[in-house]
């Protein structure tokens, strides 16, 4: 990753913006393709192929830069280096209770700061897995801010338990006054804090003029507004404008195969589209309306169920005679448009993230701090694996 981010940032904004055809759009809002060019390729592409490649985005940008070369520059532009960091050792004691991969994220982002001297202060604690981490492998003291109280309380008791130099403050990040939790001398450190709390943890770690501050951002539309606010000068002199919808792209990489929830997924959408195409027939509407989020154990149930509380949630009466399996049949047909779409907006999604990280490396590096941005951990441990490191010059 070259050191001279604004350059690197005006690069990836240009290709973005040249093809935000192909990544600017809502899936749903199409009932077929909406590039001819691409036609043929998708129309050929098996399902099997599809998931193949939308699990590997290199193999995802190859393919597609033949129908859109700016996808060769693109994939160069995103290519960021992977630390090797050494992992702590942790006894049995503090690792468990921590899930899955986890732990590995947990110690490879430790591993990554490197941090014996300084005080931490851990933003969006949780119950403070990182931050015992922290104080285990010899931080001087953690402060841990976490909103939940009950977490709060189950990690100062399990700090105390296991003798580690932890205080817990509980406090909402968004309403509270949190200046009195960032000192100059201190190492600031968030891991996978959302959206707006992140944001709001830059803001403050470099108001005060923390020595250190390191964070790995994640979901980066939650609690904004909903289009994007850059922080840098040069996002804001960005053409691009950045939604919601845009920003959840950024997110949608997996690294497992279809799980239990990814088919309940699957079917969530094939209902969704059969009810819009219910809908469509009785309002005479050519346009997708969205339904709200409701709990997933309504996709166990019966479609007819779910058709009638979508009904109900749009305000529209349903007729008694409805050949439910005639809607599932045309959703099915335009699932596999969806999914084709989605497959090629995929193949921006690293870039989208990439593009929303450099803003934040910009911010940082305008407040007087000397900045590196790399992967703290492999992709199969997590795809929010971009590591922000900033030391006050």
């Amino acid at each position: 990753m070259t050191s001279n981010f604004v350059s690197h940032f005006k690069a990836l904004d240009q290709l973005l913006y040249e093809t935000r055809q192909y990544w600017q759009l809502l899936a749903f809002d199409h009932l077929c393709t909406p590039w001819p060019e691409l036609d043929d390729y998708l129309t050929q592409l098996s399902d099997v192929n599809l998931n193949a490649l939308d699990m590997d985005q290199s193999a995802l940008q190859r393919a597609l830069a033949n129908y859109i070369p700016q996808l060769n520059e693109i994939a160069k532009l995103i290519e960021v280096d992977t630390l090797k960091p050494q992992r702590p050792t942790l006894p049995f004691w503090l690792s468990n209770g921590i899930k899955g991969r986890k732990v590995n994220q947990l110690q490879d982002f430790v591993g990554a700061l490197n941090e014996h001297s300084l005080p931490v202060l851990e933003w969006c604690a949780g119950k403070g897995h990182l931050g015992r981490i922290m104080a285990f492998t010899g931080v001087p003291h953690v402060d841990s801010v976490e909103l939940q109280a009950h977490l709060c309380a189950q990690g100062a008791e399990s700090a105390q338990q296991q003798h580690l130099s932890m205080t817990f403050h509980c406090a909402d990040v968004l309403q509270d006054p949190v200046e009195q939790y960032f000192r100059p001398q201190q190492h600031a450190v968030a891991l996978h804090a959302c959206g707006k709390l992140h944001q709001n943890f830059m803001s403050e770690a470099s108001k005060a003029g923390c020595e250190k501050i390191s964070l790995s951002p994640c979901c980066y539309h939650l609690f904004t507004p909903a289009q994007y606010e850059p922080m840098s000068d040069a996002a804001k002199q960005s053409l691009l404008k950045l939604t919601h919808n845009d920003m959840k792209l950024a997110l949608q990489e997996t690294v497992t195969a279809p799980t239990r929830v990814g088919k309940v997924r699957k079917k969530e959408v094939l209902w969704r589209l059969a009810f819009d195409a219910l809908r469509r027939e009785i309002t005479h509407s050519d346009k997708y309306v969205s339904v709200p989020s409701v709990n997933k154990a309504i996709f166990s149930g019966e479609f007819d169920e779910f058709c009638h509380w979508a009904a109900n949630q749009k305000g529209i009466s349903l007729p008694e005679d409805i050949d439910y399996g005639a809607y599932l049949e045309v959703a099915r047909q335009r699932q596999q448009i969806t999914e084709r779409i989605e497959f090629v907006r995929h193949a921006f999604r690293r870039a989208i993230e990439l593009w929303l990280v450099l803003d934040r490396v910009l911010y940082l590096q305008a407040a007087g701090y000397d900045v590196t941005l790399k992967q703290f951990c492999e992709k199969s441990l997590t795809p929010r694996n971009l590591l922000i490191q900033a030391v006050k010059r």
